[in-house]
């Protein structure tokens, strides 16, 4: 992406448009790329509907925005480790971000001319709303399986003192199906394996002598198991923690084992099945939300310049990307073409640009002309 942020503007036409796009030009020369940005005849309906309007359009503006950010951060996930084919995804029909908004033409068939501006905003609103609620759900799906998947991975790694330890251990390490005995799993720091393989036994007096058997090392920690008569297990449990060994909690049960694995399997098998469609899912809704976001800025720089510049309707828009280090004397020359339009906006470049008291409430963002930011940073640089 060659720009974070473009501006649209625009300016009344004194015969007609060409003049001003023709002003327009020769005043960003060498400060900017700036394309026409072609907003049909719309419907203009009465100033009290535009002036009500406005305020609408601004909300809905924010609120398309956070979807389309949203949907965009969630795609990066769900690439996992793709995440750097993530811009090859994002296109709007066959065309990447920065050729549909330099390149833009009005979609009729989504959002046809003959209705209101009203009726125009409602659909869209519609679009954003859905595709937002649409997202949640299978986000939350699809979250939800990965989650259990990571779940399942999480106990297959750590340390032997939380670590599943269904693979190291088989049927024969244990005294299985007695009415007496049971074979329990302790981790002992390695350093006190030796204590550990003298002690145990008399830690009870129905501790089976020699029944201890190293299965594992890991780390700091070794795996023994130790044969018991069932009715001593608390007993024995406590003079181990005494000590600093762990009991672990684990009663080997063949098919239950089986079920666990079985149960992963299916989980990366349905994660699978649904990776697909999901991305086919979030690809078309991209293109969806991002061509519904631009309409919207076309309709907002449309109801603001009949609200500036007043009937017939008159005026050239632009979509303009400064120049790496060119953004404030691009604003200065502007302010200079355009000053008498609205002096109240025509105040000193430096003041508006810098002074915080004047941003915080939005001033930065009025001029003489109608402006509009199109922030492009929907792709995270450090991705």
């Amino acid at each position: 992406m060659s720009a974070q942020e473009f501006w649209l503007i625009s300016a009344p036409g004194e015969k007609g448009t060409n003049d001003a796009w023709e002003k327009f030009e020769k005043c960003a020369n060498n400060l900017a790329a700036s394309n026409k940005f072609n907003i049909p005849d719309l419907k203009v309906g009465t100033l009290d509907q535009l002036v009500g309007l406005s305020d609408d359009l601004s909300k809905l503006d924010a609120a398309a925005e956070q979807v389309t950010r949203k949907l965009v951060q969630y795609f990066a996930e769900v690439l996992e480790d793709n995440k750097d084919k993530l811009t090859d995804h994002l296109q709007i029909g066959n065309k990447d971000m920065h050729t549909y908004v330099t390149r833009f033409q009005w979609e009729g068939a989504k959002y046809p001319l003959k209705q209101s501006l009203k009726v125009l905003s409602e659909i869209i609103g519609k679009q954003v709303t859905q595709i937002d609620n649409d997202l949640k759900a299978k986000a939350l799906g699809y979250n939800n399986l990965k989650n259990s998947l990571a779940s399942i991975d999480r106990k297959a790694t750590g340390s032997l003192m939380t670590k599943d330890l269904a693979d190291l251990v088989k049927a024969d390490d244990f005294v299985l199906e007695s009415e007496y005995l049971q074979t329990l799993l302790v981790v002992v720091p390695k350093l006190a394996s030796k204590d550990w393989e003298a002690s145990y036994a008399s830690f009870s007096l129905m501790v089976v002598p020699g029944s201890s058997k190293l299965i594992a090392e890991e780390g700091e920690f070794s795996l023994y198991t130790v044969t018991m008569f069932k009715k001593v297990i608390d007993e024995f449990k406590n003079a181990a923690r005494e000590k600093k060994f762990m009991v672990r909690d684990f009663v080997y049960d063949e098919e239950s084992l089986k079920a666990g694995k079985n149960e992963r399997d299916k989980l990366v098998a349905e994660k699978q099945r649904q990776y697909a469609p999901l991305i086919r899912w979030l690809k078309i809704n991209f293109g969806e939300i991002f061509a519904a976001y631009i309409h919207l800025k076309a309709l907002r720089v449309f109801v603001e310049s009949v609200l500036r510049y007043g009937l017939p309707v008159n005026f050239q828009a632009a979509v303009v990307e400064p120049n790496k280090g060119a953004a404030k004397k691009l604003r200065s020359e502007l302010n200079k073409l355009y000053s008498h339009l609205d002096g109240s906006a025509a105040g000193p470049i430096d003041t508006f640009e810098d002074s915080p008291a004047l941003m915080s409430l939005g001033v930065n963002e009025y001029y003489p002309y109608v402006f509009f930011a199109l922030k492009m940073d929907f792709i995270d640089s450090k991705r």
